[in-house]
């Protein structure tokens, strides 16, 4: 996972980890578990990545597997700051799958057009026939939906 991170000084905060949950999440009942993990964090400062690659302008969290890039839409991706003083009810009422997939179809020609150099017509091409989009999770009324592209589809090419 890759995070961007403005704010000097940050933490890193991980939690609710479940030993099986299905795609969507849609009730908060999984197999809940306790974990304690080993993690390795791994500083990219941002004058130090090459421009016009996957992690340079990189505005929100991005996963990488040795097969996908994976992306990440909520309904309000900023709900604290967006929804106001009472946004912990009022992205109950406000969210939906729609936003979501906005958003992370957003993400994806974003991080096409500027990874790989493609136009935004080429991403959206590009989008229809080769990502697949799923799901995320639609438990805590910000809804999820996450983007998937396989790497292989730019197999030969020099990014």
């Amino acid at each position: 996972m890759y995070y961007p991170v403005s704010i000097d000084g940050a933490f890193f905060s991980v939690g609710d980890s479940h030993a099986s949950m299905g795609d969507g999440e849609v009730s908060g009942t999984a197999i809940e578990s306790s974990w304690t993990g080993l993690f390795q964090f791994i500083l990219h400062k941002e004058k130090e990545i090459a421009e016009g690659t996957p992690l340079s302008r990189l505005g929100w969290p991005l996963l990488e597997t040795k097969e996908e890039w994976v992306v990440h839409g909520f309904s309000y991706p900023k709900y604290l700051t967006d929804l106001g003083p009472n946004a912990q009810s009022e992205i109950f009422k406000k969210s939906s799958v729609d936003h979501a997939m906005r958003d992370a179809f957003r993400k994806m020609r974003d991080f096409l057009m500027h990874s790989y150099k493609l136009s935004e017509d080429e991403a959206i091409s590009l989008m229809s026939v080769g990502v697949d989009f799923g799901v995320t999770q639609v438990v805590d009324g910000n809804w999820g939906v996450h983007a998937s592209l396989k790497k292989n589809i730019f197999a030969g090419v020099v990014s």
